[in-house]
């Protein structure tokens, strides 16, 4: 029996996210993009409801494109509205948009999300060590600091909470417990 976090539970396909994804460290602008998108659209709802919505939204967000989703108007808003697959709340829809044409300009100005985004971890990750059973926080300094500078350059949905939760996905905190097979093999990955 494979020893991970509790959070998965039985679901094979959260079990695979978990086991695959969450926590490695991310680099690759479009898919940093497609983080900060599903974890806005994640505000209120179960990380389990946005996974599974997940391929529905690559397809109708022209695969987390930031180029193509920022230049989205009115008839792509109602389109998205009434797709039943995915999560259709206006405010993220028109959120969404507006944090690609955001993160074009922070592309323009720093070369790269990337470069942007890592340096609240100061460009590592940072490893909580926390022990089975003990929940992950919600928000930290780093998550504190990131929100305040994104909104500062006109993202939308984007808390600390929201941040955070970014932070976990896209590997810039290492949250998985101490434990969980996949915790030594990221803390070995950081330092190599």
């Amino acid at each position: 029996m494979i020893n991970r976090c509790a959070w998965p539970g039985n679901d094979l396909l959260m079990q695979a996210y978990h086991d695959e994804e969450w926590g490695v460290p991310l680099h690759d602008d479009q898919k940093l993009f497609e983080f900060l998108v599903l974890d806005a659209f994640q505000a209120g709802l179960s990380w389990r409801t946005v996974l599974y919505k997940r391929a529905a939204f690559r397809e109708a967000w022209d695969g987390f494109d930031p180029q193509k989703i920022a230049r989205y108007g009115s008839a792509k808003i109602q389109w998205l509205l009434q797709d039943k697959r995915l999560i259709r709340n206006r405010l993220k829809i028109e959120a969404t948009i507006e944090n690609a044409r955001r993160f074009l300009d922070v592309q323009a100005k720093y070369g790269s999300f990337d470069r942007f985004i890592w340096q609240f971890t100061h460009y590592q990750t940072l490893h909580h060590d926390l022990q089975p059973g003990t929940p992950a926080p919600a928000t930290s300094p780093e998550s504190d600091a990131m929100s305040q500078a994104l909104r500062q350059l006109g993202f939308k949905f984007v808390g600390s909470t929201i941040c955070y939760a970014f932070m976990q996905a896209a590997g810039m905190i290492n949250d998985h417990a101490v434990t969980c097979f996949r915790y030594a093999t990221l803390k070995n990955l950081a330092t190599s």
